[in-house]
């Protein structure tokens, strides 16, 4: 019997996509980088399912290439070209399995999408606070296999600190049951730590307890326009001191990236009366200071005074803050129609965002005259996403073909700031043979000694997140 028939008998017709055409789109990402085959796509709707699945492939040599909502921005989700992978998708594995309001937890399965997540916790007066652009399609064993980040890290933190348990299947098909909501658990090694952001390297997540936070029921967001990053940076601590650390979010903004969204988004113009370089997206947020559009005021006089606020749009509305918030989640997109745009997800420390926008900016003049720089992101926690833009000039092809000169020189000097080259999209194919560059020798051998204890026929995601070795 084949290894198709033998899926078939565990997961059902329905849970098995064979024809090219059918497969294509778990076979592409976002970004059209990477493309890869697969012999099939199986979509397993239990953990049970998941454990037999995989303890077949065990049996037959068969590698597995685990993908939740397929929103990797690094090849992490994508096989290769040899077509000898299957890809084992969460998507049917969607159940809410327990909400506990006394415990403040969700359990959940791992191919809910986090836009569900957000809902539901909203529905029993909560807020699950992992906010990110792709949250109406990724999903949370995908966001969990990643660390991912988002907008309100600087609150609530990332991926990894939602978490209080897992459910893995193991490379041999074993099921690891740690579905616990406890908050102290002093029992030795915290084992799920090795699956979260290990980007299914080590087994695939089919469950998970996540934490639920009290929801805020005042929000108040301001853009506001300042004289550069440094101010940006000061801005900030003199946010969280005035509001007793209310600051949910602070976004930097430049001027590039309101021009795009303006252009190429439909009924999208700039919320600001007139131009400046750089802007800060603010969120306050609390249960208790109703009157928040004045505490943003009084942070707002004390910036002027200050000189590092040029002017600033309060919204009165819901409707009005969401369309600000719209504006930041919209560069992403708007980045496409510009041409070329080589991406990265920096992060360094907050005080040295201003020093190293400048280093990076002078260092790709001289490797691409004209470059235009989109910076944006999570200045709270010191991400940026850092993506030249090809001169208006210049081919696309030909830009994209220095990918690798211009990447090598934003990551070297975020490393020269002791930052990191991936602060929450992950490793995936992407960046796997720049490790050697910035982790230590100790560092990579301790991560391929866990991955040959847990995963020693290498099945799992191989050729992801590990450096190749050479023969």
């Amino acid at each position: 019997m084949s290894l198709q028939e033998k899926l078939k008998e565990i997961v059902g017709e329905k849970g098995l996509i064979t024809e090219e055409a059918d497969m294509a789109g778990y076979l592409t990402e976002w970004r059209d980088k990477y493309e890869g085959k697969a012999k099939l796509i199986v979509l397993p709707k239990t953990t049970e399912e998941v454990s037999a699945v995989v303890k077949l492939c065990s049996e037959m040599k068969t590698p597995i290439v685990p993908q939740g909502g397929n929103t990797s921005l690094v090849g992490g989700s994508i096989p290769f070209d040899s077509g000898e992978e299957i890809i084992l998708s969460t998507r049917r594995m969607n159940r809410i399995r327990h909400v506990d309001c006394e415990g403040g937890t969700l359990t959940v399965d791992a191919g809910c999408v986090l836009a569900d997540l957000q809902s539901v916790a909203d529905d029993n007066g909560f807020m699950f606070p992992l906010r990110i652009g792709s949250e109406g399609s990724c999903q949370i064993g995908g966001n969990i296999s990643t660390n991912a980040g988002g907008v309100q890290v600087l609150h609530y933190g990332n991926t990894r600190d939602q978490v209080l348990g897992l459910e893995v299947v193991m490379p041999d098909g074993r099921i690891w049951d740690g579905l616990t909501n406890l908050r102290k658990n002093n029992t030795g090694y915290d084992l799920k730590q090795l699956f979260i952001g290990g980007e299914g390297t080590l087994g695939v997540v089919t469950g998970a307890v996540v934490k639920m936070f009290p929801k805020p029921k005042y929000q108040q967001v301001a853009l506001i326009a300042i004289t550069d990053v440094r101010a940006a940076v000061t801005f900030l601590g003199l946010a969280r001191q005035m509001s007793g650390d209310q600051v949910t979010a602070i976004e930097l903004i430049p001027r590039i990236g309101i021009d795009m969204v303006t252009k190429h988004v439909p009924n999208f113009t700039d919320p600001m009366p007139d131009r400046y370089d750089w802007h800060i997206l603010v969120e306050l947020s609390s249960s208790v200071t109703e009157d928040l559009a004045g505490l943003m005021t009084s942070i707002l006089e004390e910036g002027f005074n200050q000189d590092i606020v040029l002017d600033a749009v309060i919204p009165s509305s819901d409707a009005q803050q969401q369309k600000l918030w719209m504006l930041r989640e919209e560069i992403s997109g708007a980045q496409k129609p510009e041409g070329g745009s080589i991406k990265h997800d920096i992060s360094v420390p907050i005080a040295a965002l201003p020093e190293f926008i400048e280093e990076a900016n002078t260092a790709l003049e001289k490797i691409i005259p004209n470059f235009r720089p989109v910076i944006f992101g999570h200045i709270g926690d010191g991400n940026l996403h850092y993506n030249p833009l090809q001169p208006e000039e210049m081919e696309k092809q030909a830009f994209l073909d220095m990918w690798p000169e211009v990447s090598q020189a934003v990551h070297d000097i975020a490393h020269s700031f002791k930052g990191s080259i991936s602060a929450e999209h992950g490793i995936g194919r992407m960046k796997k043979n720049d490790l050697p560059r910035y982790k230590s020798d100790v560092e990579i051998d301790m991560m391929r000694k866990i991955k040959m204890a847990l995963d020693p026929d290498n099945l799992f995601n191989p050729g992801k997140l590990l450096p190749d070795q050479e023969n």
